[in-house]
């Protein structure tokens, strides 16, 4: 009878558990068709994250999908999310989206929307960095040229222009990623407001509070909004605003309390968040690769693990600096076109031992997914083509600047004729015979940033930045002075970001100032996409140059990839044997700059979206310093091994070190 009874009761208990879990299930799917709230929060009192009422904790990785073609969105965030990542970590850059004054542009590599909604479909939430400005070693920190319009702004501050600036920008933007927030069903958890302002010389805390006010306008008040400084609380100090929850950045190879302990000087309480943990460094020219130590990063991300603490590995990929928007650091020098940052995942998404050892350290703190991970992408070696010279520049003026020449008694800045990126060849007469060697100089470091000159079409030196302020000239009176301004990239870190381009200050010759100067403005870009410089055939090589040096000239080169192969086109690397410096178009993609002659990066990453099976593959190359098509033949290569760490030679001190953020006030 007890047994019976028993059962009787536990079939009662079991009936009654099933139902529970129906009602259960059917509030669960009723609450959901009604939506209720999806909330991420900072829990004070408990030290953490909230993600829908549960403690939470992220580990993410930086991508920046400025550096990474569209058609690579995918293959990379799946790599991410099989590294055991549950977030990703991006900048927005606003020179990247307006080129001019209220021209926006928000498709192909610079659709916004696409790459956070295709995180969101991986699985894979979002902090998003919209700055106005960002650093990443990325043109002027991201903001446009066209703000040096007013030639004494004063960037990152509460100058009226700036901000008016600021404010129609973000009121473009910040609607734009409202829909994409977590609580409205997006992907972001978190925003940032600047970037590292702490290190920065203004510490205007009138002007953070202006944007976070604005921030506040535009995404509501349930957003958690953060700041990122350097672990020192002197960075904090003008990085940190109430309202603002304060993070810190810190690379491999410290002490992990010390950094978090500054941060817990700005939040006594709340989580523990790095925001930037390097897995590498950046590069400069003439300087060599820079590389981490897997060993200590994996030791390192161990220990910020083990504290509970939330985190952000810059770079997972860094991925590359197409067309001209490398930065620079100073003094002077500019980033190289690879932006490969001995990260993770490769500048082409290739997996790396430092790949495998993060994927292990994480799997000791979180369920990481099941299955293989995305293989590299296959590489193929197209061989040597063979180039020919197409125009010198000058020969070429007509095709190359459409606008015709700008006169101005001195010379006049990039921004001053419009132009933000590329060349400007300034053009001006002997003023005297200069029979004997005459010093051509710029006694203010005024070439920004390097100077290819030239008389009557004879090249005739280098003028650099900082390097090479003087070369000596000949030429009659009245002879042809040509000067080639190339700007490098912009300044993106501390205090001389208002980074002018071109001559800003006058050239002598000898003691005189030259004066009556013809600007041009040089599309080069454009006359490549439509085909101009290949219209007219290439040119009848000249007599070989008196010296080392040659004008600046066009090269074109063609290869074809048979249609009808499986797998073709793949990615390459193009390589420049006996080439010195200058840019690379792939059909009408601009590559980047190449300059194997001062390193260390020797080969450009080609991504196979660039390439084409459907017809003959042109390859434009501006050739800045010397003529490898004259006398001989001469030829481009395409390897499958990248060359980012020839060697090099260089005493360079920068006043940005590796995983230091020092104040440049």
């Amino acid at each position: 009878m007890r047994k019976l009874v028993s059962e009787v009761h536990y079939l009662r208990d079991f009936n009654m558990s099933c139902f529970i879990v129906r009602v259960l299930l059917l509030c669960f799917l009723f609450a959901n068709t009604l939506g209720v709230p999806r909330n991420f929060s900072v829990d004070y009192k408990n030290d953490c994250f909230r993600k829908d009422g549960e403690e939470f904790r992220y580990i993410s990785g930086s991508i920046h999908y400025n550096r990474v073609p569209r058609a690579y969105w995918k293959d990379r965030l799946l790599k991410m999310y099989a590294a055991g990542l549950n977030a990703i970590q991006t900048y927005v850059p606003w020179n990247f989206h307006e080129p001019s004054p209220g021209q926006y542009n928000f498709s192909g590599d610079r659709d916004l929307d696409q790459f956070l909604q295709l995180a969101q479909d991986i699985g894979l939430l979002v902090i998003l960095r919209p700055g106005p400005y960002i650093c990443g070693e990325w043109d002027m920190g991201g903001l446009p040229a066209w703000l040096l319009h007013k030639k004494d702004i004063v960037l990152r501050s509460s100058d009226p222009d700036y901000i008016a600036a600021v404010d129609k920008w973000m009121g473009k933007l910040l609607p734009m990623i409202k829909p994409f927030l977590y609580q409205n069903g997006g992907p972001i958890i978190m925003v940032q407001v600047e970037n590292e302002y702490g290190s920065y010389f203004a510490c205007d805390h009138v002007y953070l509070q202006h944007l976070a006010g604005l921030f506040r306008h535009h995404l509501g008040n349930d957003v958690v909004l953060f700041t990122t400084d350097g672990a020192g609380i002197g960075y904090l100090k003008c990085g940190a605003l109430k309202g603002l929850y304060a993070t810190v950045d810190f690379g491999p190879g410290g002490s992990v309390s010390a950094a978090f302990e500054a941060q817990r000087h700005a939040e006594p309480h709340g989580p523990l968040v790095n925001s930037e943990f390097y897995t590498g460094w950046l590069d400069h020219w003439g300087e060599g690769h820079v590389t981490v130590s897997t060993t200590i990063m994996a030791k390192t991300l161990n220990e910020i693990l083990a504290i509970g603490a939330s985190v952000n590995l810059y770079m997972f990929i860094g991925g590359t600096n197409f067309e001209y928007w490398n930065g620079a650091n100073t003094p002077y020098a500019p980033q190289p076109t690879s932006y490969d940052y001995d990260a993770p995942l490769t500048e082409a998404g290739d997996l790396t031992d430092k790949y495998f050892a993060i994927q292990n350290v994480i799997k000791l703190y979180r369920k990481i997914p099941q299955g293989p991970v995305l293989p590299s992408t296959p590489k193929y070696a197209y061989g040597t083509v063979p180039m020919k010279k197409l125009h010198t520049l000058v020969d070429a003026l007509n095709i190359i600047s459409l606008s015709g020449p700008v006169k101005s008694t001195y010379p006049l800045t990039f921004i001053e004729i419009n132009q933000a990126f590329g060349f400007v060849l300034y053009r001006t007469k002997l003023p005297v015979d200069c029979s004997k060697p005459t010093p051509l100089s710029s006694p203010l470091n005024g070439v920004h940033d390097r100077a290819y000159v030239s008389v009557n079409g004879v090249a005739a030196g280098i003028l650099e930045r900082n390097k090479a302020l003087t070369i000596n000239v000949t030429g009659k009176a009245g002879s042809q002075l040509d000067v080639l301004v190339e700007n490098m990239g912009r300044i993106n870190y501390g205090k001389d970001i208002n980074d002018f381009k071109g001559l800003v200050s006058n050239l002598t010759l000898g003691a005189d100032p030259l004066t009556d100067w013809e600007l041009y403005s040089l599309s080069i870009d454009q006359a490549v996409s439509q085909g101009l410089l290949w219209e007219s055939g290439s040119s009848e090589p000249g007599p070989p140059p008196p010296s080392t040096l040659s004008v600046p000239s066009f090269y074109g080169g063609t290869f074809v990839i048979p249609s009808g192969i499986p797998d073709l086109p793949q990615d390459s690397y193009i390589q420049f044997p006996g080439w010195r410096k200058g840019q690379v178009w792939i059909n009408s993609f601009n590559l980047g700059r190449y300059w194997p002659a001062r390193g260390p990066q020797v080969t450009l990453f080609v991504p196979a979206s660039f390439l084409s099976t459907a017809a003959p593959n042109n390859i434009t190359v501006l050739e800045l310093e010397a003529d490898p098509c004259t006398p001989g033949p001469c030829s481009v290569e395409f390897t499958i091994t990248p060359i980012l760490n020839a060697t090099v030679i260089s005493d360079h001190k920068h006043q940005r070190a590796l995983f230091h953020k020092e104040d440049l006030l």
